[in-house]
């Protein structure tokens, strides 16, 4: 069987509305719980376990999407008046980037996880 991701642990304030902000967003089924976590389910079988913790170090969850989903999801970012940008730096507000052929996007998760969308991967 070849290597493939199969979950990985998201550190939140509250487990539960992080969860909840980033499946509503990409206009996922609601959290579901598992021990600890609040677990997003994504289309490829990977999930993000959320898990309270006191002290958040912010990451980087990137999300590959076909074109028909990046309108719905940005859409979604829009409506929620969530500030976003074209680029990783927060150089180039309210803008989405072009590159490599497909879009992009950055905004930021409750706890300052910066989210990111792409319709085609980088350099491919």
């Amino acid at each position: 069987m070849p290597v493939q991701l199969d979950h990985t642990i998201v550190g939140a304030s509250d487990k539960r509305t992080s969860a909840t902000f980033l499946a509503e967003v990409l206009g996922l089924g609601p959290p579901t719980t598992f021990g600890p976590f609040a677990v997003v389910k994504l289309a490829n079988g990977v999930s993000l376990d959320f898990m309270d913790h006191e002290e958040v170090h912010p990451r980087h969850y990137a999300f590959l999407v076909t074109e028909q989903e990046f309108d719905e999801i940005f859409g979604r970012i829009r409506a929620r008046g969530l500030d976003f940008w074209a680029d990783p730096f927060q150089r180039q507000p309210g803008r989405i980037n072009t590159g490599d052929g497909g879009r992009g996007v950055y905004w930021h998760d409750p706890d300052g996880h910066v989210l990111e969308l792409v319709t085609r991967p980088y350099g491919g």
